[in-house]
């Protein structure tokens, strides 16, 4: 079976939007911000300032966190990181492609 690159692409496309509409829709939640691994936002529903602020200072704590893990265990990785406050709470699901914040 041959699948056109163009309709793969397609399909992931409403994937990735599919759950990340099932994520705003959940009670709570602000807002969501699909990352490249390069730091770049792909998709976001906050405004271009609040999108750049968390995805410079969460890639950095992914980083951060993933050396840590590493450091304790060589073969371990980090798969699941969340971060709450007072006032907040962040998701972050670090992937060789997307990080995801909620």
């Amino acid at each position: 079976m041959l699948i056109h690159t163009k309709s793969l692409v397609y399909i992931f496309k409403s994937e990735v939007e599919e759950t990340f509409k099932r994520l705003l829709a959940h009670k709570g939640v602000i807002g969501a911000i699909i990352v490249s691994s390069d730091g770049i936002a792909v998709r976001t529903s906050m405004d271009n300032s609040t999108t750049n602020h968390y995805c410079g200072l969460i890639q950095q704590l992914v980083a951060k966190s993933r050396s840590a893990v590493r450091d304790l265990d060589p073969s371990n990785d980090l798969t699941f990181l969340r971060i709450r406050s007072t006032r907040n709470e962040i998701m972050v699901a670090p992937g060789s492609i997307f990080f995801l914040y909620n």
